[in-house]
């Protein structure tokens, strides 16, 4: 019987810009090189990344994926859309809360039980909790 997997390691990526690599290089994505030209210098031509499965190429508008042991691969943007979603931003004490109620053992239900929640930051929580967050930058 076939069963349902989902994706469980959160990655890191940004997506490739051919123009910004080009005229910034290794300040751009010290991950990604190009051809060598004939006085040993790197041309701005034909992106590669260096993968476990050997280099590949990368296109504009492609993603730059790190994985959790800082290993890069290019996805390309359409499938990176269908595949991944950006982890929920959530302010510090949010933050705080869940890892608070999480190292106490408390259950999920419980933070909606002590906190006055609209629907829609219960939903954010939700997924917080149960998929990991960002904490929103202090402005």
């Amino acid at each position: 019987m076939i069963k349902v997997y989902r994706k469980t390691a959160i990655i890191k990526a940004e997506q490739f810009n051919y123009e910004k690599w080009v005229y910034m290089r290794q300040d751009a994505y010290p991950m990604v090189f190009g051809d060598t030209a004939k006085d040993g210098g790197m041309m701005a031509t034909n992106p590669l990344i260096k993968t476990l499965e050997g280099n590949m190429k990368i296109k504009d508008n492609d993603w730059i994926a790190t994985g959790v042991n800082g290993e890069h691969w290019p996805i390309a943007d359409d499938v990176f859309k269908k595949t991944y979603a950006e982890l929920p931003v959530i302010p510090r004490v949010w933050a705080d809360t869940i890892e608070e109620y999480k190292a106490n053992h408390y259950r999920m239900h419980e933070i909606f039980a002590d906190w006055d929640w609209k629907y829609d930051e219960q939903e954010l929580i939700a997924r917080a909790w149960l998929d990991g967050y960002q904490v929103e930058e202090d402005k």
